[in-house]
């Protein structure tokens, strides 16, 4: 009997479900979103995947993974329950002071997001710890007993508690959690100390804020899943894909939900990563195109980026600063609202605008016929000819092609232009949005796009990939295998993983190495700890160690990473050349005469992830197209042939322009690329 595993991503339009057998079968679909209640579509993608490999749940005896946007939505939404903070008395306007930080000095009209936690809701408690660590006043318990007696009284589901230097010694919040555990028992509690202990008391507040915000939300949603995975005679846990990178077990993630906020984008990255090492390359830049948003990520070395902090809710995308800052690993990639739903308009200067407002799943593009009003980037593809209304999803959904003329007939209208015109509009600004925002990404990050693969994938993806790998000078586009539901594939290749850290202020030259193995340990332990709920061994995990660390006086550090244990080597000059030369790769200087401080400890733990090669079949004989359809590029009309991808033979090579339809997504291959398949099942297009 084969062993099974199941992967579910739940996007903002599609769910996409990937069922893959012990030998490396395959079966997939995509069906609808129900943002009203996600657990429906994740349950109708399971079926589907079970019914058309033909087996009970029960023989999915490998593993369950799950990526979800219920946190993300819950947060940029703003659905989640009524949240409390509480911090220390005299700091009660933390979250409107916040770091002082504007990303537009002199905009006197600046706008930032909305907070998860009104000021009204914000609620000092007498308590003190101090820079050192020492507690300089104990909590009051019973002022602290009536601040949670009122909370009840308001109505709070949850509670966030974030205290002054909290990071070095956690002793009060431990005791107000009691507090509000003794008296509110239904609360949810979240502590600073336990979700995010690092220096910074803005982003460690926020951080907290949106875990105690979400998890109301999340808890009873991975609940019902697991219930609902059970009654249908699954034997194991689903495990739930994190930001880092990394999967983990279902009662971590409900305790600590902040860190699935890019849960479905990371499984991408991933997949991007597993083909890298499948096709030899060091680098690629992944292009992940779906129903509602485009992801970029820049894959070095064979792995994602990880950065140790992002934004969510940005007000303005690009702005490092306008969004709500938390302290969690997550895959380094930039997202803007151009997907397959975003909605075109006309701008108040007249200019044609895509995104970011999205149709999602309901109602949808005009062209899905359920009651969908503006016109969208799907639209544009189908009045385009890039996409077939009878084809779309194997014919199993019909696109209505005369509504969607119709409604970009409209924005025609005001712009002046004809339908396809404006199509073609539509099709070349979300190009260039995308482009844009990776160009930013990329001088963001000091690193050059220039002359880097792109691996596109998501429903949208294939269908731009050509037209983005131009603009950023990508001579090369790569569509995978499985494009279309690839980060439900990738959550299939990510190990079990956790990101853990501990703020621990102090000058290298004055390092005390026994502070440092106390530190390390615990972290080593909880990561253990916590990798035990994905079944994974202790004797199966591997520990990276490392740390934040800058020169003194600086206020931003550097992450730098440790050849060995640090508890191992007691060795302040080691850690000071490792740190310089991630230093020095960064800012190009090295400043040898000044002392370097550490900020924190890291530690990244890896359990073993099961080998999932594929079985691509690929014909032996060249395919011939199977019709041909009249598509638009650049402003010519042209023929175009049409082939089925699980027609081609390995090796078959096509001249652009050329349309390569699957059952999940259609590939576009402008005039001027050429498309090889490879012996992966990859098809590689380069520009001639």
């Amino acid at each position: 009997m084969s062993n099974y595993a199941l992967a579910v991503d739940i996007g903002g339009t599609f769910t996409d479900v990937v069922l893959r057998s012990g030998s490396g079968q395959t079966w997939v679909d995509k069906t609808l979103t129900t943002p009203e209640s996600l657990d429906i579509g994740f349950f109708r993608a399971v079926d589907s995947a079970l019914a058309k490999a033909g087996i009970e749940a029960a023989a999915v005896t490998d593993v369950v993974v799950h990526a979800t946007t219920v946190v993300t939505n819950a947060v940029i939404e703003r659905k989640g329950p009524l949240t409390a903070l509480l911090v220390t008395e005299g700091f009660r306007d933390i979250l409107t002071i916040k770091d002082e930080h504007r990303y537009e000095m002199f905009d006197p009209q600046i706008e930032f997001p909305e907070q998860l936690v009104t000021r009204e809701m914000t609620f000092g408690v007498q308590e003190r710890v101090l820079a050192s660590g020492e507690v300089l006043t104990p909590l009051d318990t019973t002022q602290a007993a009536a601040v949670v007696d009122s909370l009840k009284a308001k109505g709070v589901v949850s509670v966030a508690i974030s205290f002054l230097n909290s990071y070095l010694n956690p002793a009060n919040e431990r005791a107000m959690r009691e507090v509000v555990q003794a008296r509110a028992p239904g609360m949810y509690v979240s502590i600073s100390s336990d979700v995010a202990p690092q220096i910074r008391e803005y982003p460690r507040t926020s951080t907290v804020v949106m875990n105690a915000y979400t998890t109301p939300i999340t808890g009873p949603y991975l609940d019902a899943l697991r219930d609902g995975l059970k009654k249908r005679g699954f034997v194991n846990d689903p495990l739930i894909m994190l930001s880092n990178g990394g999967v983990i077990g279902i009662d971590i993630a409900k305790k600590f939900p902040v860190r699935m906020v890019e849960s479905g984008p990371a499984a991408g990255a991933l997949a991007a990563a597993y083909y890298a090492e499948v096709l030899g390359l060091d680098r690629l830049l992944s292009f992940d195109m779906g129903g509602t948003t485009a992801k970029a990520c820049i894959i070095e070395d064979r792995h994602p980026l990880i950065s140790g902090n992002f934004e969510v809710d940005r007000i303005y995308r690009f702005k490092t600063g306008s969004g709500l800052p938390i302290l969690i690993p997550s895959v380094d990639m930039i997202e803007i609202g151009a997907g397959g739903g975003s909605i075109a308009s006309v701008s108040n200067l007249g200019l044609l605008k895509v995104g970011p407002r999205s149709a999602g799943s309901t109602p949808g593009p005009v062209a899905y016929g359920r009651g969908g009003q503006d016109a969208t980037v799907t639209d544009a593809d189908l009045v385009l000819g890039y996409l077939s209304a009878d084809n779309f999803l194997g014919g199993d959904m019909k696109l209505d092609l005369a509504g969607a003329e119709k409604q970009l007939a409209k924005l025609g209208k005001s712009l002046g232009t004809s339908v396809r015109d404006v199509a073609a509009g539509i099709y070349r600004v979300v190009g260039e949005s995308m482009t844009a925002a990776a160009r930013a990404h990329a001088v963001d990050r000091g690193i050059d796009y220039r002359g880097v693969p792109l691996f596109a994938f998501g429903g949208a993806g294939p269908v731009h990939a050509c037209y983005v790998a131009d603009l950023l000078e990508s001579p090369t586009v790569i569509y995978p295998p499985l494009a279309s539901v690839l980060s439900a594939f990738g959550t299939l290749v990510t190990p079990p993983r956790l990101d853990l850290s501990q703020g621990a202020l102090s000058r290298l030259s004055a390092l005390k190495w026994d502070d440092v193995d106390r530190i390390v340990a615990r972290l080593v332990a909880d990561a253990t700890s916590g990798l035990a709920s994905a079944g994974c061994k202790s004797s199966d995990i591997k520990f990276q160690f490392g740390a934040d660390l800058r020169y003194f006086g600086q206020q931003n550090e550097v992450t730098a990473w440790f050849d060995t244990d640090p508890r191992k080597k007691h060795d302040a000059t080691s850690v000071r050349a490792i740190f310089e030369d991630a230093y020095e790769k960064l800012y190009s200087l090295r400043l040898p005469e000044v002392d370097v401080e550490i900020v924190s400890w890291r530690l990244v733990a890896t359990g073993p992830v099961a080998s999932r090669d594929s079985k691509v079949a690929l014909q032996s004989a060249p395919a011939k197209p199977h019709g041909k359809r009249n598509a638009r590029f650049g402003a010519n009309d042209i023929e175009t042939p049409v082939y089925a991808r699980k027609d081609l033979a390995m090796g078959q090579t096509l001249e652009g322009p050329a349309i390569i339809e699957e059952r999940e997504t259609t590939i576009i291959i402008l005039p001027g690329w050429r498309a090889r398949v490879d012996a992966t099942g990859c098809i590689m297009a380069s520009k001639e």
